[in-house]
Parts: structure tokens; C-alpha cells; sequence
């Protein structure tokens, strides 16, 4: 257990990862406190997709920047700056409620600003992770800092379930806005003489867009760098949206109803903690030639779960697909954050969150579609075929990459 933990030994990433996991506990109450107070308000699923819609609009435009950011400042004054932006959002939240005077255009502002800043947060935060532990440590710091967000997943929306029916939606607000307090002083308390890195100076805007062109370069490159982001992002547009068609597999085809659908989420999120905590237990330095073997059983598990009319082996599935997932999606953010210098590492993760983070939104709505239009099955197997293309894809393209490299 001391080996899965090892990265803990580090006393900044020690901070700041015992208060990521009580902010991102309360994040994720907020997201399902969100859904149920747009239900109430408007009680229309189409006003669901579209405040989820516009809080994952800003990673597409405005994640990149948030990389230049977090390598012109220091990452720990950014973060500071987005946790402290993302609390006032919630304690914002929480008085419209409280007042009474909530609407909802204050929902679709809201979800916006929260995009925004989690667009700019989010680079800087998976950067700021390797100067706190390292190289030797990081792809056990990374792993670790996934569990967490897994964790949430599963224990987020029980808790928040109990406390609106205990309480109310409110309590999920106030919680929330008081869950970024541990982050915010484990930030406070993180010393900066014993971090890895060198931040870059600040400069005005002719800078910026010049260090953002540096970091574009970087990735367009870099052999290594863009066959991971590309082939990973593809194969996540494809086939990391089966939560938007487990609901239809649930109803329509297992039929096992809304219980058995929230198992087949959790299940999918049991799986994703343990690959987590075992690639946390290994950490050991990835390489492309693993990612490209675990989007490979991901695509394969994920045809095998379009044919099954088992309930108990697509639970069985279902976690094995959430493993996968988490397992070659780990492993290339460790991938990026080794091979990339210090000072581009918050420009080169920022194109990561577009391509990964930001494709997920195009992935459900084509999944959608598909599904409205041949069925849940056929769109998963879709999916799935288009993901193992996609690898086959990647696998020539990494060969010759190899070859060009040895020649």
C-alpha cells in the first residue's frame, strides 16, 4: 500500500491533494445539485444539455490560453486565482438561491464562467503536478490525482443524492463553495523553493500569442507529443461516451431499469479507481506503445459490450472499459508531462484538455445521434469500430516514427 501512496512523501503534493480531495468531492455534489435544480426549474431535458453544453464550451476556446498562463506565472498563483474565482462562483450560486432570485439566464452565465475558469485551471493543475514530486514520481502522482477525481464520481452523487433529500438543493452550494477552502490553503502552505520547474516572466500580449505559437510548434514537432494527443483524442471522441448511451443499453435492451443503470455507472467508475490505484501501485514510466495496447482492448471490450444481452456481463464489461480507459488515458498525460521541457509543459497540456477534455462534448452528441437514429447498440459498436480504426491508424503511423527515429 506505502508503494501506491509513494508520491505522497513529497510534502507540496501531499497539500495539495488532500485538498483536491474535499474540493473535488464538492464539485462533483454541485454537478448533480445542477441538474436537479435546472429540473425544477424549467423540468426540460433539452435546457440539461444545454447548460451542460455551454460549462464545456470554454475548454474549446479558451483552454490553450490557460496553458500560457501556467507557463508565464507561477502555477501556484494561477491555481490560487481559479480556486478563488470557481468559490465566488459557488457562493454566487448559493445567494440567488437563498434570495430567491434565481433565474435561469443565471444558470447559463454561471455554467459559463465555471467552463471558463476550469479551462484556464485545468492546464496549470495537471502541470503544477510534476513540479511538486518530480519526474521519478510523476506517473504515480498522476495516477494518484485521477483516483480522486474517480473517487468523487462514485462516492459524489450518492452523498449529494442524501443531502438533498435530507436538506435540501441549497446545502449542495454552500458546500461546495466551502469545499475549495482546504485546496486554497494547502496552495497557501506549499513551498516554492522545493519545487521542479521554472516558470516563465509575464508579458503582455504580443507575448502571449507568441508563446502560444511556441507551444503549438512544440506539439506540431514533436513526433511523440502529437501522436498522443491526436490518436488518444481521437479515440476518446469516438469512444469515451458511454455514459450518454448506458441509459438506452439499461432500458431498452438489458432492461434492468434506473437501478440498473446506476450500477452500470458505477461500475464503470469502480473500474476507472482501480486502474488508477494500480497504475499508481506500478509507477512505471509509460510508453506509446502501451497507450496504443490499451485503447486496443478498450475498442475491443467496447464491440463485445455492444453484443451483450447479459446484464451480469455487461457490468463485467462495462467496469473492464472504464479500466481501459483510465489506464491509456493516464498513461499518455504521464507521457506528455515526461517528454515535454519544464517551460512548455502548461502550453503542451493545454492542447491535451482540448483534445481530450474538449472532444468529449462532440462525442456525445454524435453518439446521440447515432443512437436516434440506429439504436444504442449500433452506435456503440460505431463507436467502438471507428476507435479501433483509429489505433490501427496510430499503430502505422508510430512504426514509421520509430523507423524515421532510428535511421
Amino acid at each position: 500500500m506505502r508503494r501506491a501512496f509513494t508520491s505522497l512523501r513529497h510534502r507540496n503534493f501531499r497539500l495539495y491533494w488532500f485538498g483536491q480531495m474535499v474540493s473535488l468531492l464538492g464539485s462533483v455534489m454541485q454537478s448533480i445539485g445542477q441538474v436537479w435544480l435546472v429540473l425544477e426549474l424549467t423540468h426540460s431535458g433539452w435546457q440539461l444539455g444545454l447548460v451542460g453544453a455551454l460549462q464545456a464550451l470554454p475548454i474549446l476556446f479558451f483552454s490553450i490560453f490557460g496553458g500560457v498562463f501556467a507557463d508565464r506565472w507561477p502555477k501556484r498563483q494561477v491555481l490560487l486565482v481559479t480556486q478563488a474565482a470557481s468559490m465566488l462562483q459557488a457562493f454566487l450560486l448559493w445567494a440567488l438561491i437563498v434570495t430567491g432570485i434565481l433565474q435561469i439566464w443565471h444558470l447559463y452565465v454561471l455554467a459559463l464562467l465555471v467552463g471558463l475558469t476550469s479551462s484556464l485551471g485545468r492546464p496549470a493543475s495537471r502541470a503544477f503536478v510534476g513540479e511538486m514530486v518530480g519526474r521519478e514520481d510523476l506517473p504515480n502522482a498522476v495516477a494518484l490525482n485521477s483516483s480522486l477525481s474517480n473517487l468523487a464520481r462514485i462516492v459524489g452523487p450518492a452523498l449529494g443524492g442524501l443531502i438533498i433529500a435530507a436538506s435540501n438543493v441549497t446545502v449542495l452550494f454552500l458546500l461546495n463553495a466551502l469545499s475549495f477552502l482546504p485546496v486554497m490553503v494547502g496552495l497557501a502552505l506549499i513551498k516554492s523553493q522545493e519545487l521542479h520547474g521554472r516558470p516563465l516572466q509575464n508579458g503582455g500580449v504580443a507575448k502571449t500569442w507568441q508563446s502560444l505559437r511556441e507551444g503549438l510548434d512544440y506539439v506540431w514537432k514533436t513526433p511523440v507529443v502529437l501522436l498522443v494527443i491526436v490518436v488518444v483524442g481521437l479515440v476518446l471522441l469516438f469512444g469515451s461516451n458511454f455514459n450518454v448511451l448506458l441509459p438506452l443499453f439499461a432500458t431498452g435492451l438489458l432492461h434492468v431499469g434506473a437501478t440498473g443503470f446506476g450500477f452500470l455507472s458505477a461500475a464503470a467508475g469502480i473500474g476507472a479507481l482501480l486502474s488508477a490505484l494500480w497504475l499508481a501501485w506500478s509507477n512505471q514510466q509509460p510508453t506509446s506503445w502501451r497507450v496504443l495496447i490499451g485503447m486496443l482492448a478498450f475498442g475491443a471490450l467496447e464491440v463485445m459490450f455492444s453484443f451483450s444481452h447479459s446484464y451480469f456481463l455487461s457490468l463485467l464489461l462495462i467496469a473492464s472499459i472504464g479500466f481501459m480507459e483510465e489506464a491509456f488515458a493516464m498513461q499518455a498525460m504521464t507521457i506528455l508531462q515526461t517528454v515535454t521541457p519544464n517551460h512548455l509543459s502548461g502550453r503542451v497540456l493545454s492542447v491535451q484538455v482540448l483534445f481530450f477534455d474538449g472532444s468529449l462534448p462532440l462525442g456525445y452528441l454524435l453518439m446521440g445521434w447515432l443512437a436516434g437514429l440506429f439504436g444504442a447498440p449500433i452506435a456503440m459498436l460505431s463507436g467502438a469500430l471507428l476507435s479501433l480504426l483509429v489505433v490501427g491508424v496510430g499503430w502505422m503511423w508510430w512504426k514509421a516514427t520509430q523507423k524515421e527515429m532510428e535511421s
